[in-house]
């Protein structure tokens, strides 16, 4: 394949990635219709008020209501309680404000892993966290005074959790049950009950499934979002999305909120790079809705600094429609939490029990995504069933793989040989038949079948690696058994090999941070092998020299795409290089390729 071809392959790649945005400028969508009604999970009549009316219907009314405007999160002026229950997991901070889970922090998992190599970076020994005290609690149920009342509630402890209880003025009683299991999961049970002699209607609701956060002073937040399935696909909006900050000379308006769903939420989700809180209601819920909050600036790491983004959470939450509730009845919902680690085995026990497909929260669906969870999945077995370091196992599944497709790569760099030896006769016809070009394509096409090359042989194995390469792409993003794995002098497999930063020269396009100039030598060796290997390929004959001099620097391009990306994708990377050269040096030495002395032949008859 030459220079023409792999620039032509680059460019359909990175076109591939904005292709979606760019679409959405051009033709913005069309907004989805409004949501249909949801009837509640389980409505019953209240039997110690004997002289309430029965209901006459199996539910309580509900009618349609799209919220169009944030719910009030009213202040506390009481004073908090807190009660707090560990299990070998996590530790769950209830709070009396909102009568939810504050602060959820997970036994096994640091806020952030050490950086022996970089004294820039900060260290902490906090546990890693999910939600955060400075937005609203897991479950707390926003809407207005109808509902949440004051906003305090009662905390008793249970054998196996906490319940929060509450009573209105206007007769309305709710009840929270939290029971705190195995594999991070947290069982509750909402009822909302009318104790009083008249028709409540309840406005519409806002159930908070919790807020994403930065992992720690360091974390740019840019994998921070919501992430939602429906039954048959999933959905995932990240920061980006919501900072809508354009593509080249179009200017974007940043989004307020994410709402999608028509009574078909499965389940719902508030996630960064690494952990998630996941919310599966009992009866899918009407809608899904999430907001960008801001958090505190952290005292230490880059968003410290004032040049850098203030820290953004996204606080994500689950939509029941206004309902209507008679003398005697009560509205009762169950919501399964997973609040934990994006670690697929758990996730697919947790998936198995539901069958609900939470598992696609590591984003292993589609066509990648089946590469990806191979991809995970070998790196796993190769590290507990043959004890290998995560950084020796990427290595081992490059080699796999390269094995895999060697044959294939060697026929197509016999048939790029063949096709540079055929370059000169190739010429000649084109230049033969200049003022003819239709005759001079299917001249050319006959002699390369005649001498059995093929303009697409040198693009099949890059085309067949592509969704290795973009299936470990994803994989890495969730992989959280690379966060803190260390190989020879990288600290974290799951972030950059930083040794020490700059200061001064964050101003350089793609390359510098807010700190300075991170000098990351894995991304470095990754550009240097691309050379290496660019030069085993001279140019095609005939290759204008502006475009040869341009693919001649195209490895300084993808350093500078995946410069400050994870160490373990760069590692990958770079291992694939070095054994492309190896390859290509071993069929250069064992199968020469002598240059072609055939002439050009005339048409046929059936050319003519």
């Amino acid at each position: 394949m030459d220079r023409k071809t792999i620039f032509v392959a680059v460019a359909c790649f990175g076109l591939l990635i904005v292709w979606s945005q760019l679409v959405n400028k051009i033709y913005p969508p069309v907004p989805k219709p409004p949501p249909g009604t949801n009837l509640v999970s389980t409505v019953g009549v209240q039997t110690t008020n004997p002289s309430a009316p029965a209901a006459t219907s199996a539910s309580a009314a509900t009618t349609t209501g799209t919220v169009t405007s944030p719910m009030p999160l009213l202040p506390f002026s009481g004073r908090e309680e807190t009660l707090v229950v560990t299990n070998t997991n996590a530790r769950y901070t209830f709070t009396s404000h909102g009568g939810g889970v504050k602060l959820i922090e997970l036994v096994g998992y640091p806020e952030t892993v050490s950086h022996p190599h970089n004294k820039n970076l900060p260290l902490t020994n906090d546990l890693a966290e999910l939600n955060t005290p400075h937005a609203a609690a897991v479950l707390m149920i926003l809407a207005d005074e109808s509902v949440q009342g004051d906003g305090e509630f009662a905390l008793t402890p249970t054998a196996t959790g906490v319940r929060a209880e509450k009573s209105l003025t206007n007769g309305l009683r709710l009840v929270k049950e939290f029971q705190v299991s195995t594999n991070y999961l947290l069982h509750t049970t909402v009822r909302l009950e009318n104790t009083s002699s008249r028709t409540l209607t309840l406005p519409a609701q806002e159930w908070v499934i919790g807020t994403a956060t930065p992992m720690g002073p360091d974390d740019k937040g840019q994998t921070e979002g919501v992430f939602w399935y429906d039954g048959k696909r999933t959905e995932e909006k990240l920061l980006p999305w919501f900072e809508n900050k354009g593509f080249l000379f179009w200017g974007g308006v940043p989004h307020p909120e994410f709402r999608a769903g028509q009574s078909n939420v499965v389940w719902a989700a508030a996630e960064n790079q690494f952990f998630v809180l996941i919310a599966m209601p009992g009866t899918p819920a009407q809608q899904i809705v999430s907001r960008p909050v801001d958090l505190p600036r952290p005292s230490e790491g880059p968003a410290s600094l004032s040049n850098s983004p203030a820290p953004k959470g996204f606080q994500t939450a689950l939509v029941y429609p206004q309902s209507i509730l008679e003398p005697g009845q009560f509205i009762e919902r169950k919501i399964n939490f997973y609040a934990g680690p994006k670690e697929y085995r758990t996730l697919a026990r947790v998936a198995d029990r539901f069958q609900n497909s939470v598992d696609l929260i590591m984003g292993f669906g589609g066509f990648f995504g089946f590469f990806s969870k191979i991809l995970l999945l070998g790196m796993n077995w190769l590290h507990f069933a043959l004890k290998l370091p995560y950084g020796w196992a990427i290595i081992v599944i490059t080699i796999i793989f390269k094995t895999l497709f060697w044959p294939l790569t060697q026929a197509s760099t016999r048939s790029m040989k063949r096709m540079q030896a055929l370059q000169p006769q190739m010429a000649a016809i084109k230049e033969k038949y200049k003022d003819d070009p239709l005759k001079a394509n299917k001249r050319t096409m006959e002699f390369m079948k005649e001498n059995k090359v093929s303009p697409l042989g040198g693009c099949l194995p890059m085309l067949l690696q592509m969704p290795v390469f973009i299936g470990f792409f994803y994989m890495i993003r969730t992989a959280i058994e690379l966060r803190g794995a260390t190989f020879l002098w990288v600290s974290d497999l799951s972030k950059p090999d930083t040794l020490y930063i700059i200061k001064g020269l964050g101003f350089i396009p793609f390359l510098g941070t807010p700190e300075g100039l991170p000098i990351n030598l894995l991304p470095i060796f990754m550009g240097a092998t691309m050379l290496w290997q660019a030069q085993l390929t001279p140019p095609s004959p005939g290759m204008d020299p502006a475009q040869a001099k341009m693919m001649r620097y195209m490895p300084l391009i993808f350093i500078g795409f995946l410069y400050n990306y994870s160490a373990g994708l760069a590692l990958y990377w770079t291992v694939q290089n070095l054994l492309s050269v190896l390859q290509t040096k071993l069929i250069k030495m064992g199968d020469p390729v002598k240059a072609t002395s055939t002439v050009l032949t005339p048409l046929s008859k059936k050319s003519k």
